[in-house]
Order: C-alpha cells, then structure tokens, then sequence
C-alpha cells in the first residue's frame, strides 16, 4: 500500500484544499483496491456446441489438450487454438475423465452404465472397459501405483483398478455419495468428498482401505475437492464456504465465503490462488496468505450455469464450461442447444507471479 504524509495532510490550514488532499487520497487507494483485486479477466473462449449437459473436465498441460464431458462423449479441444480436434463418444452419462500420458491412455466416468471406459490418448477409440459400481463420478489416476480409482457416487464406494490391465483391486466401502477427489501419494492417501454426509473420507492407497471419515464442521453439501500439498491442506467446496482442512489431522483450519451452488474448485501452488465455479455465475478466487489465511480477492462474473471448472497449473489458466439455460420442468434448467462453450480466465499481467 502507498505511504502517505499524514502529518502535511492534517497541518493544511485551507479546509477546501485538506478535502480535496484527502479526496485524492481516498481515491487512489480505492483504484489501488480495484486494480489489485482483478486479478483474472476472461481472455478467450472454446466453442462446444451440441446438446445435453456436462460435469468434469480435466487439461493435459503437455499435450495442450483440454478434455471435456459433455452428454455421451468427451470433446477433446486444442488450448491453444480453441479448435475441437477429436471425440470419445458412447459414454453413457459421461462425468469425468483421468489421464494417464506416460501409458498413452485415458479412463472416464460412465454414470449411467456403471462403468469406466480405458481410451487410447493418441486414436481417442476405445480399448477396454471396466466395470464399477452404481453412477461413478469423479475419477483419478495415481500415477505412482498405476491405478484408477472410481468413486462411485449411488454405489457409495470406490473402485479401483490397475491402469494396465483393467483388472479391479478393490471396492472400498465408504458409506455416502461420493464426489471429487484428491490424493497425496507422499503419505499414501486418498481423500473424497462425502457430498451426503458432509464428510472427506480417507483411504490408504496401499491398502486400499477406508481408514477415517472426517466431519466437516458447518459443511453442507461437499463437492469441489482441491488440496495444497505443500501446507498439507484440503480446499473442501461446501455450499457457501470453502472449508480449509488439514489433511494429516482433519482438523478445521480455517474457511473462507464463496457463492452457493459450487460443484467444482481448484488450488495453483505456484500463485497461492485458489478458486471455486457457481451455477450462479461466478468464479471466486481467494489468496492463500498463510496456510491459516484465505482472502477473497475477486468475485469474477463468469455465465449461469458455469458449475465446474479446470485448473492448467503451467498456464494458470482456469476454463468454465457454461451454455445458455431456460427454466424447465420441476425448476430444473434446460439447456439450450449449441450453445454450450468453455470460458477461459487467465492472470492480469499485474498478478503473474
């Protein structure tokens, strides 16, 4: 913040002159606040297109690929030029979708078939497929056991395959509606939202066993799951407030306010941003200033609908995904067609680190 010579300010023997000082002091701090505070603008957008909804989407940084769901299909996009430049389709109620480069292949989410799909990165044509339990939902690949891991939001449980064959490990009982997931292979876990219960449940990656469910104090609704390995903190999105929990104890540490209806997040260590997606249409970003201090820097207005999103950890690049919505039958938004597109948010000059 500026320093100023409040002494010289409070000696001014003309009162018309002290109101003008003081005025252009406060105006310059409020522009200094504004500027400081935009921190991402929107910088490009991807054209989707089609119909029906979307949930996950996941970028490969080395790749320049952004993977989105949409519908049946993943819709592959280059990030650079924003061209669509290929598909996976036949995935019935697609969720997600986790990369695995260095074996050149993918793994989806099928809500609706109960099932993960494996898919050659460099053909995006099917390759085998593996059966889950009831509607997973988010999945990840550990790229230090080779696995996958399915959370399966109705099934209540997780399970997990080996990447290289296809063949299931384990189903990992955890007793709620699983959402997204984080894992931390230094100390062996994996942790996932229990939207239900307003929960993050813990399981050992070695042993494949759930071995702690943490309450989320004053959570309701966990989804958006984001984790700052260096603090050893989890970035729980819960429906108003994102919950900052320490991830060796489980303890609360801290929270910070965000819009209602979150269903996505995201934590970049090299800036200490962190972000949450509304349906409502707004993208809060907030600071981490210490691993016990969070401040909301900006509320971006991003498009209803934009629920989701994706963090590009090289770029610093968070997309949105949002489509034109209409009121539908039982208060639920219908989705216009072709109008479906990926909001790109990208850092003010000022704020690159």
């Amino acid at each position: 913040m500026p320093r100023f010579n409040v002494e010289f300010v409070n000696n001014v023997e003309n009162g018309g002159t002290m109101r003008k000082l003081l005025c252009g002091v406060v105006c310059v701090l409020a522009m200094t606040t504004v500027q400081a505070a935009d921190v991402y603008h929107q910088v490009k957008e991807i054209a989707i297109g089609g119909e029906g909804g979307w949930d996950y989407l996941i970028v490969d940084s080395a790749a320049h690929r952004l993977y989105t769901s949409h519908a049946t299909k993943i819709v592959v996009a280059d990030t650079e030029t924003g061209n669509i430049v290929g598909e996976i389709p036949g995935l019935a109620g697609v969720h997600g979708i986790a990369l695995a480069p260095e074996l050149g292949r993918a793994f989806t989410s099928n809500g609706r078939a109960n099932s993960s799909t494996i898919v050659d990165l460099k053909t995006l044509k099917p390759i085998g497929t593996v059966s889950t339990g009831a509607n997973p939902d988010s999945i990840r690949y550990s790229p230090s056991r080779k696995e996958v891991w399915a959370f399966n939001h109705t099934g209540k449980s997780v399970t997990v395959f080996d990447a290289q064959t296809g063949t299931v490990l384990a189903t990992i009982e955890v007793g709620g509606e699983l959402e997204e997931a984080v894992e931390d292979p230094a100390v062996n876990r994996m942790y996932v939202n229990i939207e239900d219960k307003g929960a993050v449940g813990v399981m050992d990656t070695r042993t494949h066993q759930l071995v702690a469910t943490w309450p989320i104090e004053g959570c309701e609704g966990p989804t958006g799951l984001a984790f700052d390995t260096k603090n050893h903190l989890l970035l729980s999105a819960c429906d108003g407030k994102m919950a900052v929990i320490d991830s060796r104890s489980g303890k609360a540490v801290t929270s910070f306010p965000i819009a209602d209806n979150v269903d996505g997040n995201g934590f970049d260590p090299a800036t200490g941003y962190a972000f949450a997606s509304s349906r409502t249409g707004v993208l809060t970003i907030a600071h981490e200033d210490a691993p016990n201090k969070f401040t909301v820097v900006q509320t971006l207005k991003t498009q209803p609908s934009g629920r989701t999103m994706t963090l590009d950890p090289v770029t610093h690049f968070v997309y949105v995904p949002v489509a034109t919505t209409t009121p539908g039958p039982n208060g639920r938004a219908q989705i216009t067609p072709n109008t479906m597109k990926v909001m790109v948010f990208g850092m003010a000059a000022s704020a690159k680190p």
